[in-house]
């Protein structure tokens, strides 16, 4: 079993950035595939971006292309969302989740609270 827990959440103006921080609990983390989901306003949830268990490969949606970067530190048992040129339509409900096949494009199996990014115009 494994619990996640988001922060860095907040209140941002449009061409701002944040940085988001998914804690793991367990030993296991390392061998986990990690993404980043996000729901907006009256939308479906979205993959935003995921990274593989040893951080070789990553993917991201093309909205976030050249804004966000997803990285992780297997030490720290951490992953975290660095979201620079904010705009509006980024805001959401942001949920971090850990697949156990380890590799992008697999099922996600534990998934976070969520925490709230809303970007102002």
């Amino acid at each position: 079993q494994v619990q996640l827990v988001e922060s860095g959440g907040g209140l941002v103006q449009a061409g701002g950035s944040l940085r988001l921080s998914c804690a793991a609990s367990g030993r296991t983390f390392s061998s986990y595939a990690m993404g980043w989901f996000r729901r907006g306003p009256g939308k479906e949830r979205e993959l935003v971006c995921e990274i593989s268990w040893d951080g070789g490969s990553t993917r991201y949606t093309d909205s976030v292309k050249g804004r966000f970067t997803i990285s992780r530190d297997n030490a720290k048992n951490t992953v975290y969302l660095q979201m620079n040129s904010l705009k509006p339509e980024d805001t959401a409900v942001y949920y971090c989740a850990a697949g156990r096949l380890g590799r992008l494009r697999g099922p996600y199996d534990y998934w976070g609270q969520g925490t709230q990014v809303t970007v102002s115009s």
